[in-house]
């Protein structure tokens, strides 16, 4: 899958809408997420596009999603804790079509999340 050209993630990849980028790599792009829900809140995107978790197919891409999300939360000094989220489908409460991973941290999280 290459690029949907009506995804608002895969428009930020191509620079086609600003985004406050946090790091980069060659498959991948992390930017802070605009309706932030944590003082730290970050997505990690890979520069393809798959709709979610579930069409991605590629272990080695994927663990290299959540080595970078791993990696950016560290950098990110969130040496107390910190949450990595999939959100898959509607029912799953996601709402862009693009595989991301969410980085929440900077405060204390609950159980059970939603």
């Amino acid at each position: 899958m290459a690029k949907d050209p009506n995804c608002i993630f895969c428009k930020i990849v191509a620079g086609e809408i600003p985004a406050k980028l946090v790091k980069e790599g060659e498959n991948f792009l992390a930017f802070s997420d605009i309706n932030a829900q944590a003082p730290h809140h970050m997505l990690v995107i890979p520069k393809e596009h798959y709709p979610n978790i579930t069409e991605f197919r590629d272990a080695k891409g994927l663990g290299e999603l959540f080595l970078a999300a791993a990696d950016l939360a560290k950098e990110k000094g969130l040496k107390e804790g910190f949450r990595l989220v999939v959100n898959t489908g509607a029912d799953g409460g996601q709402t862009v079509f693009h595989l991301h991973i969410h980085i929440l941290g900077g405060r204390a999280m609950t159980w059970p999340p939603g």
